[in-house]
């Protein structure tokens, strides 16, 4: 039966083959969702081996944050902005969970990660949930909990309000917008815990500011933020 399900493979994947989520070539056998050309043309940043990198003042003074890092930085028209909208746009959500998980192996080997007690999400309004038939950071966490074998919930902290996207907003817009639209459902599961919390891009970080002012607001919990990209 796995011979004959073999070979339906291969004839499908004659007719059908997988293409590069970056530069849409056909993968070789063995690749899987990037050719190794753009995976090792990819713009990381290294943000995660730096306390003090540039995303830390996205929150200074705001919230507090113990570590933040993305993985890639996001321009118009590079890698970054096909990986995205593949995986937001395309309802391609393992290409969220593989580079994830990519992630979640190099932030397992950073002295600044070592502490992760949960892995929580962004999460989406249910409306927004029904409609797109996924949440992308959802899926970006399952790489996450599986690279840093760390568990992920998606049920502590839920969005209670629909809003607006906020792609053409300013960063006062964007809080306005979200400030009050998470909800912690058990802050005693999150009591004395370290919190990655994780989304697809960091842009202004309104929307995590949100997120975390919501989970430390009874205290007694550290928050980190990492993102699969950020603006550079």
């Amino acid at each position: 039966m796995s011979k004959f399900i073999s070979l339906i493979n291969n004839v499908l994947s004659v007719f059908y083959p997988d293409l590069c989520v970056s530069c849409q070539q056909v993968l070789q056998q063995n690749e899987k969702h990037l050719c190794l050309d753009c995976m090792l043309h990819l713009p990381e940043t290294n943000y995660h081996l730096d306390h003090s990198n540039p995303l830390t003042l996205l929150f200074a003074g705001r919230v507090p944050v113990k570590e933040t890092a993305s993985l890639l930085f996001f321009r118009k028209g590079t890698h970054t902005q096909h990986i995205l909208h593949s995986l937001k746009y395309r309802g391609n959500k393992e290409i969220g969970a593989f580079l994830g998980e990519y992630y979640g192996r190099k932030l397992a080997e950073s002295p600044l990660y070592q502490d992760i007690d949960l892995i929580i999400p962004i999460p989406l309004h249910p409306k927004k949930l029904k409609k797109r038939g996924y949440n992308q950071s959802e899926w970006i966490a399952k790489g996450l909990s599986a690279g840093m074998n760390v568990p992920y919930n998606t049920s502590l902290l839920v969005r209670t309000a629909f809003t607006d996207t906020q792609t053409k907003k300013g960063r006062y817009s964007r809080w306005e917008n979200v400030k009050s639209v998470f909800a912690v459902t058990d802050h005693d599961t999150l009591r004395g815990k370290h919190i990655l919390i994780c989304d697809d891009v960091l842009t202004t970080g309104a929307t995590m500011e949100a997120a975390i002012s919501k989970l430390t607001e009874n205290g007694d919990v550290t928050v980190s933020v990492v993102t699969l990209a950020c603006a550079g």
